[in-house]
């Protein structure tokens, strides 16, 4: 540590420490535009000009690192007359348009304006004007307004991966810009809104619709990923009605899980609450035909029909399909309403198909090292994972990482466009195979042999992998969304233990959804109870429940089953064939109309109150940012009142704090139940083809989905059929534009897109789109046939 002064304060900081962040952590305000704390100096807008004793000029603070012994005045006369003159400097050609600008009331430039620079400009040439450009549906440009501080510019560089945005041009031309004309690619593109000082990149949905002064700000979790990104929800109040509406979706510091950036999908999904789908009455079918209802009398025929089943048929002909977004209150009254009607079925795991180890797992899936762990691995292996689409904020860690040095490798039956480069890559339509060299290549160096090994032969690149997981001090297995909705994940599971083991290493899993972890904590699984005690008669799991096996009445958590499943046929037909569907959700449709009996308009994320936990095991509150729209109510609510009806005992909660410190309590207590046998038991099968039907980032969930600015993202790529060109060669299909996607009995026609990144025998089909709703079973058998 080194010890100097600041305007007479004394201070200490570690050595090497720049003169502003030595000031910031004093307490000591230094003006700055170019300088951010997460970027690289650059030092161009000098406005932290500051006055060092014995110096010759002002230096800026943000580049001059401090020294033992050193003097710095941040107000004295040279300081505060460097400070002016930039300020007029910067001001020189910046528009007068505070009146109207976004970033009027809490503008950078204003408050810089007002406490550092003159009432009045000497400036009286004619000001210059750049024309704004077009990049994208999320970001507005308005570049007359820019004071070239660049760090939208070196945030794409340096924390986005993709170097969208650049100065073109010199001198008083200079211009921040795309070099070519295009839309921002990046999935963290709208963190720019916040970093820009000024007026010239806002958010376009949001667009001269309110003024800062105007939003209330409340403190939540983001919605959709399992990463559990600390957001800021800003809404605005109504006349004559208590109710908020979401105007915008700003990130919250946390270093530990976000820092300071949120992805777009978490920024921009808040528009899916004005969607005309919202749900704002209760709803029940009578003779075939819709009818509002209120809640009390929907509830008391919801319990009639479930004491029927129970009592005429079985509690095993009750099932409860849960969203992964739900919250851990949600999850354990359900589960708990559930068991005591005397069910397991209850399942949330709605893309996942291969259950056999699940007895295996933890208390829950988890990362298995934290997220800040992450930067300072050395190696990091990604197996059936496209992170960058998957998960952002997670991408953002590793991209951190390959930057201090790691080397990044992946296994894949596609080559993704990352944002980070992949030293050694393994492009294959059979990822457990691929995956198996590996572990075959770790064994023989070992001198370790396994039956389910035998026949495998490590190919050079298996073996390349597999010496950088050993050379590693510190290295890391991603598996991977693909991973984990692969038919074979228990399989991939198997694999990376013995790897973990033979080399070292530590690995880790994604999940869906925000809340996930949090489901099987709080027993939203048909095989384990709260915390992950053990069933001694386990339930069905989601896909037996709505494939193989269905049954009389199913309870919907915000679920659409038709986009949300991995097999949206056959879980239509087991809801149409259903006695009883009783749909709590946030939104409807017509195809939710048709199989369901109940529509129960529940409260969104914005709400109600509750809690996530996110894929490190981080639990996180978060409380309503509005009262519920319309009639409906937080599930929470709905499930005490239902289970009342009921005449279930335990389900007196006044708060779903009640709820959260009972699930907590309930945690501690269970032990985990984690298995640690390292095994292969599994005969390998070889692979041909492989039929994935994986959501786009911005249709994963309902919320999601009814974004309008994210739906203009959504690019044509994912709406069509991708095959390459050896493998349409093969179909017949090289020469079509448009193809029949058959699947069973159902057949729809999709656009086709030759894409070279995918390897032989690989079909990609569009899922999760109103096109294809119902359709896109993933890893089905498919045929294809030219349309002509």
């Amino acid at each position: 540590m080194i010890e100097f002064k600041i305007d007479g304060k004394d201070v200490s900081a570690p050595a090497g420490s720049m003169i502003i962040e030595a000031a910031d952590a004093a307490g000591i305000y230094i003006p700055r535009f170019c300088y951010h704390h997460k970027l690289s100096i650059v030092a161009n807008c000098r406005m932290c000009l500051v006055e060092v004793a014995n110096g010759r000029k002002p230096v800026p603070a943000c580049a001059t690192p401090a020294t033992q012994d050193m003097q710095v005045f941040t107000n004295s006369p040279a300081a505060l007359e460097s400070q002016r003159v930039v300020m007029q400097f910067l001001l020189i050609n910046h528009p007068l348009d505070c009146p109207i600008c976004d970033q009027g009331g809490e503008c950078e430039l204003q408050d810089m304006s007002i406490g550092f620079g003159d009432g009045h400009s000497e400036y009286t040439e004619p000001k210059r004007a750049v024309a704004s450009d077009d990049i994208g549906p999320l970001i507005e440009t308005e570049m007359t307004r820019c004071i070239h501080c660049t760090r939208c510019v070196r945030f794409g560089e340096e924390v986005a991966g993709l170097r969208e945005l650049g100065i073109n041009y010199r001198g008083e031309d200079s211009e921040i810009g795309t070099y070519v004309k295009h839309f921002m690619n990046s999935e963290l593109s709208g963190n720019i809104i916040d970093l820009c000082p000024v007026g010239a990149l806002v958010a376009k949905p949001s667009r001269y619709r309110e003024r800062s002064w105007e939003l209330t700000e409340r403190e939540s979790i983001a919605p959709h990923d399992c990463i559990g990104s600390n957001i800021f929800i800003n809404s605005r109040g109504q006349e004559y009605a208590p109710q908020r509406v979401v105007n915008r979706v700003n990130p919250r510091n946390n270093d530990a899980v976000n820092e300071c950036w949120i992805s777009d999908r978490d920024r921009f999904s808040y528009e899916g609450l004005r969607h005309t789908d919202r749900v704002l009455k209760p709803r029940m079918k009578k003779n075939g035909n819709w009818v509002e209802v209120d809640w009390k009398y929907a509830l008391m025929a919801v319990a009639d029909r479930l004491q029927a089943i129970v009592h005429n048929q079985s509690p095993d002909q009750i099932a409860a399909i849960v969203s992964p977004n739900s919250s851990v209150e949600e999850c354990y009254l359900v589960q708990k309403l559930m068991r005591q009607l005397g069910s397991n079925n209850i399942d949330h795991r709605l893309r996942e198909l291969d259950f056999s180890d699940q007895t295996l797992t933890p208390a829950f899936p988890n990362l298995g090292i934290k997220l800040s762990d992450i930067e300072t691995q050395d190696a990091i292996l990604l197996i059936g994972s496209q992170v960058r689409t998957e998960q952002p904020m997670l991408s953002n860690r590793i991209n951190k990482a390959q930057q201090e040095g790691a080397t990044v490798m992946a296994v894949n039956p596609m080559d993704y466009r990352f944002t980070f480069p992949v030293a050694h890559q393994l492009v294959d339509v059979d990822i457990v195979a691929k995956t198996a060299e590996i572990v075959k290549a770790l064994a023989d160096s070992k001198g370790k042999t396994y039956a389910t090994l035998s026949s495998v032969v490590a190919s050079e690149d298996a073996k390349q992998i597999a010496d950088v997981l050993q050379a590693s001090d510190s290295a890391f297995v991603l598996l991977g969304t693909l991973s984990r909705q692969h038919p074979q994940a228990a399989e991939l599971r198997a694999l990376v233990r013995v790897m973990c083991e033979l080399s070292g290493c530590r690995s880790g899993v994604v999940t869906d959804g925000a809340n996930s972890a949090g489901a099987w904590l709080s027993g939203a699984v048909p095989h384990r109870g709260v915390g992950g005690a053990v069933l001694d008669k386990p339930g069905l799991d989601a896909k037996s429940l709505l494939t193989t096996d269905p049954v009389r009445a199913y309870l919907l958590l915000n679920v659409e089953p038709e986009m949300d499943t991995a097999y949206p046929a056959a879980a239509l037909q087991a809801l149409q064939q259903a006695g009883c569907v009783v749909n709590m959700t946030v939104f409807a449709t017509p195809q939710m109309e048709a199989y369901s009996d109940f529509i129960l308009p529940v409260a969104p994320f914005s709400e109600t109150t509750g809690t996530f936990v996110n894929i490190e095991g981080c639990w996180q509150q978060f409380p309503a940012a509005s009262v519920p729209h319309g009639d409906a109510k937080p599930i929470w609510k709905v499930m005490r009142v239902l289970a009342n009806f009921l005449q279930l005992e335990e389900f007196d909660y006044q708060s779903s704090h009640q709820i959260h410190d009972e699930v907590k309590a309930l945690c501690r207590e269970a032990p985990d139940q984690a298995s640690s046998t390292v095994d292969l038991t599994f005969t390998m099968t070889p692979q041909k083809t492989l039929c994935i039907a994986m959501p786009h980032m911005y249709r994963v969930d309902g919320l999601v989905r009814r974004a309008k600015a994210l739906q203009q993202c959504v690019d044509a790529a994912s709406t069509a059929v991708q095959v390459n060109s050896r493998t349409a060669t093969g179909l017949g299909v090289a020469s079509a534009d448009a193809v029949s996607v058959r699947q069973g009995e159902q057949a729809v026609e999709a656009n086709l897109i030759i894409n070279e990144c995918l390897a032989d025998g690989v079909i990609v089909l569009p899922t999760a789109l109103e096109a294809m709703s119902g359709f896109s079973t993933a890893f089905a058998d498919v045929t294809l046939q030219a349309v002509t």
